[in-house]
């Protein structure tokens, strides 16, 4: 389960990088899309420190 939960949680951390990236490179709708990136660094950062806690 440890396993799964982190490769859940890098693949969203990654995808939230992703998403500010995305963000300067469209010309439309660039707050949603970095705040859309700020929300799944947090669900990340979430994800080990209330699942993976022992």
């Amino acid at each position: 389960m440890n396993v799964v939960a982190f490769i859940v949680a890098m693949a969203i951390f990654v995808l939230g990088f992703w998403l500010f990236g995305l963000a300067f490179a469209v010309t439309a709708g660039q707050l949603p899309i970095f705040f859309g990136g700020i929300l799944c660094v947090a669900l990340a950062v979430f994800i080990p420190v209330q699942l993976l806690r022992d």
